[in-house]
């Protein structure tokens, strides 16, 4: 495997580091409050980067939501890609793609995805869909939800639409999510095949599970983006606060625990980079994919929380940068599922290979 980034990634992602590092300050993302930053949204769509998702592949992404994650900026990147152009993309119909993925370029369409199933939507004979999701990630920003029902076919429903319910919710990091909730609500199926049989279980290579592979290595990359970002910050911090006259970073527990934090990072952004590779080359990646959800849900939170230790106390002052981080880290440590569960959902797969 090579993860070397190709010429066209490498472009993407100094135009991405670019973008966030100018317009994603702690002056503005204080000013945001828990909403989306329209202004930096405006920008990432203008500059192509997500028209360029579909050509650099979900390696790509991961590439360029690690940049994201550095800045913990408040934009729906993650989800409208993942859940949105890269799905339609892959397993829409030839109409969906030509009506979709142009509108999706330009930031007319914003998705986002009900994810994972957990049997929360039923569909009738006539597509309409029926259940509640209590905390969907960017649903304030979207126009569409992509929903997969109790059989795992997949719907995409208008927010507007009759029978659909949107209601604001917190959550530890400002994602601006929302309680989704429909009522028989009209939907479209994700392609143009005839839909599964009833109580019948999509194998690894099914659009379920193709989708839920992409978006737990998508949002892994991201984590190792936030993880990194509050790394640096701890180490720029350490470097320059002195104690008895020497920095901190020159006390042997500083240093470990920042190496530790170090390799933590690394494997998340390795494990996620071998998923994003293997699901670009077409190869069976269901369980590298939850091996990277793992280890940016259970190292994540180790990082994070290493990295507001490491700032003594001004990591407990809330308005410090550091902090978002933190929040960050803990929240996708619990939208991918938290650890246990994705290590039983692991070894659950590896059991029936066995």
């Amino acid at each position: 495997m090579d993860f070397r980034p190709t010429e066209e990634q490498t472009a993407a992602v100094g135009l991405a580091a670019r973008i966030f590092r100018d317009l994603s300050t702690h002056e503005r993302l204080a000013a945001a409050g828990t909403g989306t930053d329209a202004e930096l949204w405006k920008a990432l769509v203008g500059s192509g980067l997500i028209t360029a998702v579909e050509d650099i592949g979900l390696l790509g992404l991961v590439l360029l939501l690690e940049e994201q994650g550095r800045t913990t900026a408040q934009v729906p990147f993650a989800a409208t890609c993942v859940y949105g152009l890269l799905a339609v993309a892959a397993h829409g119909s030839e109409e969906q793609r030509a009506r979709l993925l142009p509108a999706l370029g330009a930031g007319d369409v914003v998705v986002t995805g009900a994810f994972p199933a957990r049997g929360r939507f039923t569909a009738d004979a006539h597509g309409r869909l029926t259940g509640v999701a209590p905390a969907v990630p960017w649903l304030r920003d979207a126009t569409h939800v992509l929903v997969p029902d109790a059989d795992r076919a997949l719907w995409l429903v208008r927010t507007d639409a009759p029978g659909a319910g949107t209601a604001r919710e917190e959550t530890t990091a400002p994602w601006s999510a929302g309680r989704l909730t429909l009522t028989s609500a009209r939907a479209e199926r994700l392609g143009d095949g005839a839909p599964p049989v009833a109580g019948a279980e999509e194998g690894p290579g099914g659009a379920y599970e193709a989708v839920l592979a992409g978006a737990r290595t998508a949002f892994a990359g991201l984590q190792a983006g936030v993880c990194a970002g509050s790394l640096a910050r701890a180490v720029a911090y350490t470097s320059e606060r002195e104690q008895f006259g020497r920095p901190l970073s020159t006390n042997q527990a500083v240093m470990l625990r920042a190496a530790d934090a170090y390799m933590d990072t690394e494997a998340i952004r390795v494990t996620a980079y071998e998923a994003a590779w293997r699901i670009d080359q077409g190869l069976p990646a269901r369980e590298h994919a939850l091996t990277a959800a793992w280890w940016a849900s259970e190292a994540g939170k180790r990082v994070v929380h290493a990295g507001q230790h490491l700032h003594g106390g001004m990591g407990a002052d809330l308005d410090h940068p550091v902090h978002r981080h933190f929040l960050w880290g803990r929240q996708l440590d619990a939208y991918l599922g938290c650890g246990s569960e994705l290590l039983e959902e692991l070894g659950a797969v590896l059991a029936r290979e066995v």
